[in-house]
């Protein structure tokens, strides 16, 4: 077995797991390629010794890659997304982190998971990804112009409202007076758009939601559309620049460009480990049940 590993390294916190990790891959003769910033983290806090090979971008992983192993929290998936693209390349979250419904392998038991990573008994949730096209063109979104999470706009240098103008399948919909606006897939629904008062979506609907940000306007609300829909906005506001993020990657755009988003052709397979399903996480991490009236 080939597998990618990709991290980030939290301190003593991390080091334990990390540790664990490889040392059951090793001791199960299994072929690892780690990401050349993190296995530099690793080797400077002497967590690890000997030589492993190395990945740098996208273009190093190919099809003879098993799973990619992301070590961390939801925004590591998010980063590990970036890496695997449309290889199709599986992938695993280790929760290293804290709130996370993306990295579903807890601290405790690694080998136990792990075992079953060996074993491939698992199942894959196919994730739909956001693609973003910007006119006129900008070189920063053009370079990576997909998210799994959400694409937001934002208000950048002011306390000032943006106003944005939103159609579906070209025709109008609203112009939102507020903070931002979010379009988020299945997946990214309990992350930003969720704090922002979105609804839940399992990740098979074949849904998005648009979600304003502190909307002047307090009749608009939260909206779910089909994930064929083809969204377009454009930004205008007081100030002559505003914020379009991709999940955690930012870039500054001229007022009344216009931004496209649609859904990708392709997804990223995310690893499903058996009695960690989409819905145990809810029940844990909005703490669901604890009343003690159920």
């Amino acid at each position: 077995m080939k597998i990618a590993i990709f991290g980030q390294y939290y301190q003593n916190d991390t080091r334990p797991i990390i540790k664990d990790i490889f040392l059951f891959f090793n001791d199960n003769n299994v072929e690892l390629v780690i990401e050349e910033n993190f296995l530099k983290i690793l080797y400077s806090q002497e967590i690890l010794k000997r030589d492993y090979k190395t990945f740098k971008s996208h273009k190093c992983l190919d099809s003879s890659f098993d799973i990619l192993v992301s070590i961390g929290g939801d925004g590591t998936i998010l980063r590990a997304a970036t890496f695997v693209r449309d290889s199709g390349i599986p992938i695993i979250g280790i929760n290293a982190g804290r709130l996370g419904f993306l990295a579903k392998v807890p601290k405790e038991n690694i080998e136990t998971f792990l075992q079953l990573v060996l074993e491939k008994n698992y199942s894959i949730s196919q994730r739909t990804l956001l693609s973003l096209e910007c006119s006129p063109e900008n070189e920063q979104i053009n370079e990576m112009n997909f998210a799994m999470n959400e694409v937001t706009v934002s208000r950048k240098d002011t306390t000032s409202m943006i106003t944005i103008e939103t159609s579906l399948n070209d025709e109008y919909l609203n112009s939102y007076w507020a903070d931002g606006l979010i379009i988020s897939t299945p997946t990214g629904s309990t992350g930003y758009s969720l704090s922002c008062g979105g609804p839940i979506l399992t990740p098979e609907v074949k849904g998005l939601v648009i979600t304003p940000i502190a909307p002047h306007n307090l009749n608009a609300r939260p909206l779910v559309i089909p994930d064929d829909t083809k969204i377009k906005l454009k930004v205008s506001g007081r100030e002559d620049q505003y914020l379009v993020s991709l999940d955690s990657r930012i870039a500054t755009l001229n007022n009344n460009s216009v931004l496209t988003i649609r859904k990708t052709p392709f997804q990223i397979n995310m690893v499903e480990i058996p009695n960690e399903t989409f819905l145990k996480t809810l029940r844990n991490k909005l703490l669901w049940g604890e009343d003690k009236r159920n």
